[in-house]
C-alpha cells in the first residue's frame, strides 16, 4: 500500500492544479462573453449587406443576356482544378479535442480532392504546426495578414509548386486580437487569386458556433458565390449528445448564456425581400460590384469570430471536466489515505496486543 506521506503529496498536487484549471475555466467563460457580443455585434453589418445585395440582384442583371456569363468575376465558375482552403484553428491548447478535429476535418477534405491541387491558409498555431508537419510550404508564401496588395502584384503567376497540397500562408496570433482590417487583407489576397484564375475555389473549415450547445465543424465554399445570404457547406459534423450536455452544465457552473448569435434583424431581412423600387446613388451594377467583394471578406470575417467563441466554449468545457476531475480524484485519494491510515493504525494496535499476549 502507498505510503500516507506520498498520498498527501499527490493530494496536494491535485489540489494546486484543479484550482488553476478553475481559474482556467472562469477567464474562458469572460472570454467566451465578449466572443458572443463580438458575434452578435458583426450581424446587422452582415445581414444589411446581404439583403441589399438580394436587392441589387433582383433589380440589375448579374448575367450577360447574350452569353449567359456572369458580369462579376466572383460569380464565374469553372471546372476545379486548383483550390484555396482556409483552415482556421486556435492558437492555444487545453481546449479539448477542438483543434484535432479541425485538422481532422481538414484532412478529409483534402481526402477527397486528392486530385486536385490545393493550396492551403492556415491560421492559428495549432494548424500551421500540423499542416506544417505533412505540406511543405510555397516558395513565395503569405507570412501574415498583413500582407498588402503590392506584394501580390509582385508574385509570378507561373511560380513553381512545392507540391500537390502547399501551404502558401501562415497566420499567427492573429486571433487574440482579431480586426475585420486584417481579415480584409486576407480577403482581398484570396479575391486577386480568384479573378486572375490561380484558383478556381475557396473553401473554409471552421468551427461554427450559434451557442454553447449548438456548434458544429464544417467545410463552407466561399467563392464561387453560389447563391448571397445562402451558405455552401460540403462537410459538416456535429455535436454528440454528450458533448451537448457537458457544454451545457459548464455553461451553467460557469454562468454563461446559451443565447445563439443567429438572430435576425426584421429591418434587413425585409429590405431585400421588399417589392419597392430603391433609388439607389450609384448604378445598381457599379454598386453590386463594389459590394460582392466585402461580402466575401464579411464571411470569412464571420468564420474566425464564430472559431474564436467555439474555442473558448470549448476550452470552458474541458477545464469543467478536468475540475470535475481532479475532484473525483481528490476523493479517491482520500479515501485511500484514509485506508491507509487505518492499516496502519490496525497493524500497531495488533503488534501491541500480540506484544502482551506474549509477556
Amino acid at each position: 500500500m502507498a505510503n500516507i506521506l506520498d498520498i498527501r503529496r499527490r493530494i496536494r498536487s491535485v489540489v494546486n492544479t484543479r484550482q488553476i484549471t478553475k481559474a482556467m475555466k472562469v477567464v474562458s467563460a469572460a472570454k467566451l462573453r465578449r466572443a458572443q457580443d463580438r458575434a452578435l455585434a458583426a450581424r446587422p453589418y452582415a445581414q444589411m449587406l446581404t439583403s441589399v445585395l438580394k436587392s441589387l440582384v433582383a433589380r440589375t442583371e448579374i448575367y450577360d443576356p447574350e452569353t449567359g456569363e456572369p458580369k462579376h468575376p466572383l460569380l464565374a465558375q469553372r471546372p476545379e482544378k486548383n483550390i484555396l482552403l482556409i483552415v482556421v484553428t486556435g492558437d492555444k491548447g487545453l481546449a479539448g479535442a477542438f483543434s484535432a478535429n479541425i485538422t481532422k476535418a481538414a484532412s478529409r477534405f483534402l481526402e477527397s480532392k486528392a486530385d486536385k491541387r490545393v493550396d492551403i491558409e492556415a491560421i492559428g498555431r495549432k494548424g500551421r504546426d500540423f499542416l506544417r508537419r505533412r505540406y511543405p510550404a510555397a516558395a513565395l508564401q503569405t507570412r501574415s495578414l498583413a500582407e498588402t496588395e503590392e506584394s501580390l502584384e509582385t508574385r509570378p503567376d507561373s511560380a513553381e509548386r512545392s507540391g500537390a497540397i502547399q501551404i502558401t500562408g501562415e497566420h499567427v496570433g492573429v486571433l487574440g486580437k482579431l480586426e475585420f482590417s486584417q481579415v480584409r487583407t486576407l480577403a482581398e489576397s484570396v479575391i486577386a487569386r480568384y479573378e486572375r484564375e490561380r484558383i478556381d475555389s475557396v473553401y473554409v473549415v471552421f468551427n461554427e458556433f450559434k451557442s454553447v450547445i449548438a456548434q458544429r465543424l464544417i467545410v463552407e465554399q466561399i467563392l464561387p458565390i453560389e447563391q448571397i445570404g445562402a451558405q455552401a457547406v460540403r462537410q459538416a459534423e456535429e455535436m454528440t449528445e454528450d458533448e451537448k450536455k457537458k457544454a451545457k452544465e459548464a455553461a451553467i457552473s460557469a454562468g454563461v448564456g446559451m443565447r445563439s448569435t443567429e438572430k435576425t434583424s426584421e429591418g434587413a431581412s425585409q429590405f431585400g425581400a421588399a417589392q419597392v423600387d430603391y433609388i439607389y446613388e450609384q448604378p445598381p451594377e457599379e454598386l453590386f460590384r463594389a459590394l460582392l467583394p466585402k461580402y466575401v471578406a464579411i464571411q470569412i470575417f464571420r468564420a474566425l469570430l464564430e472559431s474564436i467563441a467555439a474555442e473558448h466554449a470549448a476550452r470552458m468545457t474541458a477545464m469543467d471536466s478536468a475540475t470535475s476531475n481532479a475532484t473525483d480524484m481528490i476523493d479517491s485519494l482520500t479515501l485511500a489515505m484514509n485506508r491507509a491510515r487505518q492499516a496502519k493504525i490496525t497493524k500497531e494496535i495488533i503488534e501491541i496486543v500480540s506484544g502482551a499476549a506474549a509477556m
